[in-house]
């Protein structure tokens, strides 16, 4: 089996700023040459260091832009660090690429099959290039047809696949070679609930075998379902890490009652602060507030109360037990999807 490791990874984009009206990188200066100007630095990951255990499946769980798909192309050679270090196994990623390629499965974000190409021809070509022979690559893309329910269409064309084939077919692409370590960016990204289901089912069996599984997802209810372990990263830095269970019983009380009034008072804060079972509150804005505490409905009616004496109105209120999404949301303050 085989883990990965990730130590301190940076990676800095940088790009050409926006054009402005009458200047801007590149405009003619007054004396007709092109002004240059410095590009702006994105920086995708701020020193990331991750230690993924042989047989483990991991997610990576953020917001887009978070460092998600930064963090999956550097592991599969497709993204240079600007600095850090990762390794698959024993293999140093970006020293010993031909090791590292031969090791993994990658699921990229976005199709990337060929079009003029049948199901069973993608399947057959991606074994040819890994080495398999002819009589293996033949059983093993029958056998992967039939697991992701695809061999029906095996002969046909792949430009006339729903979204959702196309995705079972990329991953089953991605496992022709059986690699040991599968890599899935956003796996059931705009897939309906019984292939997301199926997906779900066909992931847990790969690992069973003793597959290293590593996930980016924003989906709260499949880094839940299937991850041992997660890692919960903004702006390229992990703020959370463990396990699904461990992680939302760290957020304080556990409930979250999302609160908006008509406007704050510091007696209705001091208020809410103190009432039985609440272990923190936090104001977002000028009429919202977040109380985190040890239960949840039966603070309603004393809510309403405080605010009644406050003189305030009480216009919303949303209540969720404990999740992946309270954790982001007591970390940084924002939803997981905003």
């Amino acid at each position: 089996m085989v883990g990965i490791r990730t130590h301190e990874l940076r990676k800095v984009y940088t790009s050409a700023p926006p054009f402005a009206a009458g200047g801007g990188f590149g405009a003619p200066t007054k004396f007709g040459k092109r002004s240059k100007q410095p590009k702006p630095e994105i920086v995708a990951l701020d020193g990331l260091t991750l230690e993924i255990s042989p047989g483990e499946v991991f997610g990576l769980l953020g917001p887009n832009g978070a460092g998600k798909s930064t963090t999956v192309g550097i592991l599969t050679t497709r993204v240079r660090p600007t600095a850090g270090q990762a390794w698959i196994g024993e293999h140093d990623v970006w020293k010993q690429q031909v090791s590292v390629k031969r090791l993994i499965g990658v699921v990229a974000q976005r199709s990337n099959l060929d079009f003029s190409l049948t199901a069973r021809e993608i399947l057959l070509f991606h074994g040819a290039y890994f080495g398999l022979d002819s009589e293996q690559r033949a059983k093993r893309a029958d056998d992967l047809l039939e697991r992701f329910k695809l061999h029906d269409r095996a002969d046909q064309m792949v430009r006339g696949f729903s979204g959702g084939m196309m995705q079972r077919l990329s991953i089953a692409r991605a496992m022709m070679h059986d690699p040991q370590v599968l890599f899935l960016d956003e796996p059931s990204a705009g897939l309906d609930p019984q292939t997301r289901l199926l997906l779900w089912e066909i992931i847990r069996e790969y690992n069973q075998g003793g597959k290293t599984i590593l996930l980016t997802t924003h989906n709260m209810e499949e880094a839940d379902a299937l991850c041992h372990r997660l890692v919960i990263i903004d702006h390229g830095r992990s703020i959370a890490l463990g396990t699904p269970s461990d992680l939302k019983s760290s957020v304080p009380g556990g409930f979250l009652l999302r609160l908006r009034f008509g406007s704050h008072s510091s007696e209705l804060l001091d208020g809410l602060r103190s009432l039985a079972g609440v272990r923190e509150v936090r104001v977002n804005d000028q009429s919202g507030a977040d109380l985190y505490a040890d239960r949840g409905g039966s603070l309603i009616r004393e809510i309403v109360t405080l605010a009644s004496a406050a003189s305030v109105d009480l216009n919303d209120v949303h209540i969720s037990e404990p999740s992946l999404e309270n954790l982001f949301l007591h970390h940084t303050g924002r939803s997981l999807r905003e």
